[in-house]
């Protein structure tokens, strides 16, 4: 489908796109459903069925998770993450079909391995999050992943791409 080279200010703006598709992500599923904001329960933090180190990581201990106290770093982060990932798919979406929703899921799969083993390693590993509670945050990262893939290749292979284009067709004729 990009039959141009997307440029780097492309790049960034998909990448961008990307990082607020995966922040929207989180703010849903963790936030709203699995209680992660300050006050809340939700189903990853309810005491009968999460270890509590779990619970005293993300809601006693002081200092609380930078997510909790100054959201805004890792917001800024996981934008920067979102503008890598659409340089990744940069060089990679030439070798890939020309399918956008293939092309998505490839690297939503990708974006997804990075934050489970992240999730593995962490909570699982080192805090005894129960494996069920695992497997559903392993679910929760899946939608951010998948929508922070399918909006950098659709930005960047039916949005920007093609603003390009047109416009180069226009200066042509």
């Amino acid at each position: 489908m990009m039959s141009l080279k997307p440029t780097v200010a492309q790049t960034v703006l998909a990448g961008v796109g990307g990082g607020v598709a995966f922040i929207a992500g989180t703010a849903v599923t963790f936030r709203l459903f699995g209680g992660s904001s300050r006050g809340s329960e939700g189903v990853l933090f309810d005491p009968d069925t999460q270890h509590p180190k779990v619970i005293a990581v993300w809601k006693e201990i002081e200092p609380l998770p930078r997510i909790i106290e100054t959201p805004i770093v890792i917001f800024v982060g996981m934008l920067l993450f979102g503008i890598a990932g659409a340089f990744l798919y940069r060089s990679v979406a030439p070798a890939w079909p020309p399918s956008i929703s293939r092309r998505a899921w490839r690297l939503g799969l990708i974006v997804w391995t990075a934050t489970v083993f992240a999730e593995f390693m962490g909570p699982f590993n080192t805090l005894h999050q129960p494996l069920r509670i695992s497997v559903l945050a392993w679910s929760f990262w899946a939608v951010c992943a998948f929508a922070e893939a399918f909006a950098i290749v659709y930005l960047l292979d039916r949005v920007l791409t093609r603003s390009t284009e047109f416009a180069r067709c226009g200066k042509t004729t």
